[in-house]
């Protein structure tokens, strides 16, 4: 990818970010909240990532449009743009973002891999007996790894399903409990004079 269009990409993907951050109308900052995805997955496509870029505008996206639909506009907008700023809470929030910086920063660059290029670093798949586990009885993973290429989809499902299933549905059932009380609190307000 040209460096203009990494920069553009960033740009588009930064800026709607600090409009979500700074919006005062739900809606703007629902659809500004969907432009960032769709710059955060341009920037996962030209990481060569299609699959996490495919999948950030499925998903993210498509979960930002079904967040307007179903919360945002339960909500009463009117009284939410009557609200003044914090300014407190957005010096602290500043504080914060910057102090979390620094924290990335410090490990990131403490660590064994941070001077390690993607094709330099492994895939870890490896347990510590230096034997792939249950990746080798999955033939296509093995087969990918002998020819020394690994798809993305394919290692993120197997993560994502072997190592991770039960926090996968436990994170489901979260956001599914978390939806029906947005919709009976809503209910509730609005049933009330």
């Amino acid at each position: 990818m040209p460096p203009l269009l990494f920069y553009l990409f960033a740009l588009i993907t930064l800026g709607f970010g600090f409009l979500v951050v700074t919006g005062r109308n739900p809606v703007t900052c629902a659809l500004a909240l969907a432009a960032s995805f769709v710059g955060l997955a341009a920037l996962f496509l030209s990481l060569d990532a299609y699959f996490i870029g495919v999948i950030q505008i499925l998903v993210y996206a498509g979960a930002v449009m079904v967040l307007f639909l179903f919360i945002i506009m339960l909500l009463d907008i009117k009284t939410e743009e009557g609200k003044k700023l914090n300014f407190p809470a957005i010096v602290s929030g500043i504080l914060l973002a910057v102090l979390l910086t620094l924290q990335i920063v410090t490990v990131c660059g403490s660590t064994e891999i941070a001077g390690k290029s993607s094709k330099d670093a492994s895939l870890a798949l490896a347990d510590s007996a230096g034997k792939l586990g249950r990746a080798s009885q999955l033939p296509t993973i093995t087969n990918d790894l002998k020819a020394g290429e690994l798809p993305d989809a394919k290692l993120i499902g197997f993560t994502l399903f072997d190592q991770y299933g039960f926090h996968l549905q436990v994170i489901g059932l979260l956001l599914l409990v978390g939806t029906i009380g947005v919709v009976v609190l809503s209910k509730r307000e609005r049933s009330a004079p």
